[in-house]
């Protein structure tokens, strides 16, 4: 396994406490569906040279079921994007590798993620089902033996549950939780994560990250308010977001996130312009996950949109039968000629050659 220095993870802690954009990578597949190395290269490199913070790799929108060992994707997807991070020394993008299963499988992809270098882990709880809060709390203190753990607030609509305000108290004291992916797309749940942040004594350790891709521009505009263990008030912010939406038009999503920056510092004009962003891009992520089909076609949307701009070849799926719902392409249509200051056409165009060869 890799060591890891302690400067080097202090470091890694203090830049992920800085906050930033986390996009969440697709997988790129061929036609046949193996795993298309060029074109994963490419789209890593649109992130890392659009300003991200750092890469979350293995995660829900690279498809959960890459975890399943008869693909053999997973190992070679996670090297992958660590060569292609380091390609740019200067800017040392932060690695943050998906984890998920049982304890066993967990803390095993944990231990690969370490030996290639990564930061930090995003802890879900997909294929955990028959754990109860307490069980998933043991499973998250023993990955985080092995690296930094940042939890996984999953909206059930796409394999998550509900979690309550006391698992994310006990959660957020474990001493190597050093965030929070905050995306039960649901005001009240998200409302549930600050109070348990603000409880456990750790809000000044613990970064929170938006995942709540119905409500980035919000939730990054927000000040939230919530009492500690002693009755006083704290406010809460989100430091970034680490985002599926932001896999795509990653560039604009940085720019996004200063104007939220400003606007939260009191900037009259960035609130204006935030609140113009925050309703085209919820309308336009609507489109693109499927919210109205229940979010079924929100992976091929990812990749619709990825398909759109020459980074990805086609739209296929692990599972063949995963696909475009009705209707959404019509819907894609609609918003992507409805909001082009969403998109980063000139930006790609510009460099696509150069991040396929």
């Amino acid at each position: 396994m890799l060591e890891t220095s302690p400067v080097v993870q202090a470091d890694a802690r203090a830049r992920l406490w800085e906050g930033g954009v986390i996009p969440a990578q697709p997988l790129a597949l061929t036609r046949d569906r193996t795993f298309d190395e060029r074109r994963q290269r490419a789209i890593l490199r649109y992130h890392v040279e659009s300003g991200s913070l750092g890469i979350a790799t293995a995660v829900h929108s690279t498809q959960f079921s890459v975890h399943d060992e008869h693909r053999a994707y997973l190992a070679p997807l996670l090297e992958l994007a660590a060569e292609t991070v380091a390609e740019y020394p200067n800017q040392k993008p932060l690695l943050v590798a998906g984890v998920t299963g049982m304890v066993p499988k967990a803390r095993q992809t944990a231990e690969l993620a370490a030996g290639l270098g990564y930061d930090f882990v995003l802890l879900s709880g997909y294929g955990c089902d028959d754990l109860d809060e307490r069980q998933l709390l043991d499973r998250a203190a023993a990955v985080s033996e092995v690296l930094p753990v940042i939890g996984f607030y999953l909206q059930p609509a796409v394999g998550g549950r509900v979690l309550s305000t006391d698992y994310w108290r006990r959660m957020a004291e474990l001493p190597n939780v050093v965030g929070i992916k905050v995306a039960p797309f649901d005001r009240y749940g998200t409302l549930d994560v600050m109070q348990g942040l603000a409880l456990s004594e750790r809000a000044d350790q613990v970064a929170l990250y938006t995942g709540n891709d119905d409500n980035i521009v919000f939730d990054l505009v927000s000040r939230f308010p919530a009492l500690n263990a002693r009755g006083d008030r704290v406010d809460l912010t989100f430091r970034g977001g680490l985002l599926g939406q932001w896999a795509v038009w990653t560039k604009t999503a940085v720019e996004t996130l200063e104007v939220t920056r400003r606007a939260r510092n009191g900037d009259v004009e960035a609130t204006r312009e935030a609140l113009r962003i925050s309703q085209a891009l919820t309308d336009a992520n609507g489109a693109i996950f499927d919210a109205k089909n229940g979010f079924k076609g929100v992976i091929p949307g990812i990749h619709e949109v990825l398909r759109r701009h020459g980074l990805l070849e086609g739209i296929w799926l692990l599972d063949e039968t995963e696909t475009l719902s009705p209707g959404q392409l019509r819907e894609i249509d609609r918003v992507w000629d409805a909001y082009p200051e969403l998109r980063d056409d000139a930006f790609i165009a510009e460099h696509l050659d150069r991040w396929l060869r």
